[in-house]
């Protein structure tokens, strides 16, 4: 390959486009002109990474495939996501947010988090106000969610910040890092601890925000009336390729079992069989108190009905969603809709009791997210653009569409069952 030659003009040229807004298009037309004079060679065949695929993980996965032949899709989705060198959490862990590749509640308003909060401070009271109340959170994204919490508790309930010992469960080192300059930029570092690990003796509410639907799920399609697994294989090309066989574990049949159904013929799923064993772990990590989960999911004859034709995978890189998990391979986020009946289940039979079930958009509404925009319209009702402003956030948080569709479940361990008040008038 020719040497990279760079004269004092091009310096230049680099130093100006570093100032400049318009970093893109100065680029583009100053390396068409470098390339034309024959300066240096800038080519496809060139020393860096692709920016939209992890090249090192690709070649780790290819090379996997080609020693041992096809892999689950479970496992490839786990490498994609979860590999702790390049894996999409490891090495993207600024991807949350308006400027990320998708955007979770608590980066929408502080509004959510003081909400989460108000319903766990009723939970602290059903519980008789104990003297010590753990908050262990499964997945702290960026650690607003648990800014928030604690930024409400300590300016309107002091009594329960005395109580109130927060910690985040975490596996990912970067995010973790996120999580603690979120914390220590409000002040906050102090007030949280982290593990990678369940906690034990917990007393108090285990709290979890889209989480489980990142979990690496099996893939399965009903063809011919028999149930085929999703493997992962190489084609001619060298590219990712679906390959059907037989199922890899016999507990993805015995989950349809237990349903007592199948996907329709045709007819693609997800199968998380982490979810069960995460929540049997969180029952017993829990002494006594609450299990509250966010999450994207159906109940499963929703979830596996006959017109849902390609299941409920979804890649999102760049706000935008795709269907197709072979493409920026550790450079996306990748989730399947969670089984809300399999996980209410799992919970009962490791000892959690089912409390209350809802959709985000009720359970917002009723712990009082209408008030956001009243304040404004009684209090200051000059601020139009204000009043608009949080008008925008609330419809963000509420749209049944969006984020409004995520289901809120509640579960006990040793508690007695209380109105509550996001989940009143929701059947347990």
């Amino acid at each position: 390959m020719t040497p990279f030659r760079c004269s004092v003009r091009d310096r230049t040229i680099v130093a100006h486009w570093r100032r400049s807004r318009k970093q893109p298009r100065i680029v583009a037309s100053r390396l068409a002109v470098a390339r034309r004079r024959g300066d240096y060679n800038v080519g496809v065949n060139d020393d860096f990474d692709s920016i939209t695929e992890s090249t090192p993980l690709l070649a780790e996965l290819r090379a996997r495939i080609a020693a041992d032949g096809p892999m689950t899709f479970r496992a490839f989705m786990e490498a994609a996501l979860y590999h702790p060198r390049f894996g999409y959490y490891t090495t993207s862990a600024g991807s949350m947010g308006r400027g990320g590749d998708y955007v979770t509640s608590p980066e929408v308003h502080p509004v959510f988090g003081a909400l989460v909060a108000k319903q766990i401070f009723e939970l602290w009271n059903v519980m008789s106000r104990p003297a010590r109340f753990d908050i262990v959170e499964h997945g702290g994204g960026s650690g607003l969610l648990a800014r928030d919490i604690l930024t409400w508790v300590s300016r309107r309930e002091p009594a329960f910040a005395g109580a109130l010992r927060y910690r985040i469960v975490e596996t990912s080192p970067s995010l973790r890092e996120v999580q603690q300059r979120t914390l220590a930029d409000a002040g906050l570092a102090d007030r949280v601890e982290w593990s990678t690990t369940a906690t034990v003796g917990v007393t108090g509410c285990v709290l979890s925000n889209e989480l489980i639907d990142a979990f690496p799920v099996h893939r399965v399609v009903r063809a011919g009336g028999v149930l085929r697994e999703v493997y992962v294989t190489l084609d001619e090309h060298g590219r990712f390729a679906d390959e059907l066989r037989a199922p890899s574990d016999p507990a993805i049949a015995s989950y349809f079992d237990d349903l007592q159904l199948l996907p329709g013929e045709g007819c693609f799923a997800e199968v998380n069989l982490d979810a069960p064993r995460w929540i049997a772990d969180v029952a017993a990590s829990l002494d006594r108190g609450y299990v509250l989960t966010f999450d994207y999911g159906y109940e499963a004859p929703d979830l596996h009905a006959p017109w849902r034709r390609d299941g409920t995978l979804l890649c999102f890189s760049r706000q935008s969603a795709s269907s197709d998990p072979y493409q920026r391979v550790g450079k996306q986020d990748m989730t399947a809709s969670v089984d809300f009946t399999t996980l209410r289940r799992s919970g009962e039979a490791a000892g959690l009791r089912t409390l209350g079930m809802t959709d985000q958009s009720d359970f917002l509404v009723r712990m009082g997210i209408g008030d956001t925009i009243a304040s404004v319209a009684q209090e200051r009702p000059g601020e139009m653009e204000e009043y608009f402003a949080r008008r925008r956030v609330v419809m963000d948080l509420i749209d049944p569409a969006r984020l409004g569709r995520i289901k809120v479940l509640l579960q006990g361990k040793g508690v007695e069952l209380a109105p509550l008040l996001g989940f009143e008038g929701d059947p347990a």
